[in-house]
């Protein structure tokens, strides 16, 4: 399974993904109700959430993770987690990405405690060993049964404030602060992805107001990402914009994403597509199908796609994977957009 279809399943929720940038061209910011009731750094903090209320009453200094980039917002912010959920998709026999374990690496100490996400849902008992003082979860699949779980041995449990998967990547790292007492940090550590993007949308000012769409191609489910998902965010930082034809086949399948059928692909019809594949063989298999010559930007050859286990995942935004990622992600859209406007 890809890594995106393996987020919509939540089969391997730390595998998936999820550079982010709501911040730069159309920001996002958390609201007090995401990012605690509290003011400053003081605790007791509480962090509200639509699973329930967090109350932390010192600054937590074991701290488990769920979802995707929660992990990488805490290692981000130099606090060593005690458990993360387990990658096995872009992962390698440590089960972590090459970001997360570089990051892991690089503050030493104790490595955290790997959770299995086969199951699909958290185990808890394997994260109670671990005696964390908060557990995060702030954009993830998080059940009402797995909160109340957790929260009745005790561990505080930061979920997501609207919805599953839904939450901006900016408010995955403002929440995250706010949960550990560094609000100022966080707000740091912002300014400086921002500064990326910025910079990198600056040296591409053909992105500015290109129509894109962004695919997953399954043979027999085709996935179109809407503006809501962290990944599209990304690239409107970037300056590109989700054209009407795009979002007017929003079905309401999903929060993040919808189906197109067959009969809708030709009416994709936005300049530059991007995609993914797990490897080269697949990504032709795609651009060459009959369903793939609908689209109106595959007949151009405007296409970016990222192939490659590695790639796929660091697509998705976090604080991580934005400095490890962006240089790729603007290369490949920059020769597509020079497809599409040539």
């Amino acid at each position: 399974m890809r890594r995106f279809r393996t987020v919509l399943s939540l089969a391997a929720i730390a595998s998936a993904t999820a550079l982010l940038l709501s911040g730069c061209a159309a920001g996002s910011t958390a609201a007090p109700a995401a990012s605690g009731s509290a003011t400053g750094d003081g605790f007791p903090v509480t962090v509200r959430s639509a699973l329930g209320n967090a109350t932390i009453e010192k600054k937590p200094e074991r701290v488990a993770t769920w979802g995707w980039g929660a992990t990488d917002a805490v290692l981000a912010l130099g606090i060593q987690p005690v458990a993360i959920p387990a990658d096995t998709y872009s992962g390698g026999d440590d089960k972590m990405p090459p970001w997360i374990s570089d990051a892991v690496d690089k503050l030493g100490g104790t490595k955290p405690t790997i959770l299995d996400a086969s199951a699909k849902e958290i185990p808890v008992e394997a994260l109670l060993k671990t005696n964390p003082d908060v557990l995060l979860a702030p954009y993830s699949g998080l059940t009402q049964k797995e909160y109340d779980a957790v929260t009745a041995a005790g561990i505080p449990v930061v979920a997501y404030p609207d919805a599953p998967w839904t939450t901006p990547w900016r408010d995955v790292i403002t929440i995250t602060g706010k949960a550990l007492g560094m609000s100022a940090q966080a707000d740091q550590l912002l300014k400086g992805l921002d500064a990326q993007v910025a910079k990198a949308a600056a040296a591409h000012p053909e992105f500015a107001g290109t129509s894109i769409a962004y695919v997953d191609d399954d043979v027999d489910t085709f996935y179109l990402y809407l503006p809501s998902d962290p990944r599209v965010e990304i690239l409107q930082d970037l300056g590109f914009v989700s054209p009407p034809s795009v979002t007017a086949l929003n079905t309401g399948a999903g929060t993040f994403y919808t189906t197109v059928s067959r009969e809708n692909l030709d009416k994709i019809d936005a300049q530059v597509l991007f995609t993914q594949a797990e490897n080269q063989s697949t990504l032709d298999e795609f651009l060459g199908s009959s369903r793939g010559s609908l689209i109106p930007a595959i007949k151009k050859g405007a296409v970016a796609a990222m192939v490659g286990a590695e790639n796929v995942a660091s697509v998705s935004p976090t604080a991580l994977t934005l400095p490890w990622a962006l240089p790729t992600i603007t290369e490949k859209l920059a020769a597509a957009v020079a497809k599409a406007k040539g």
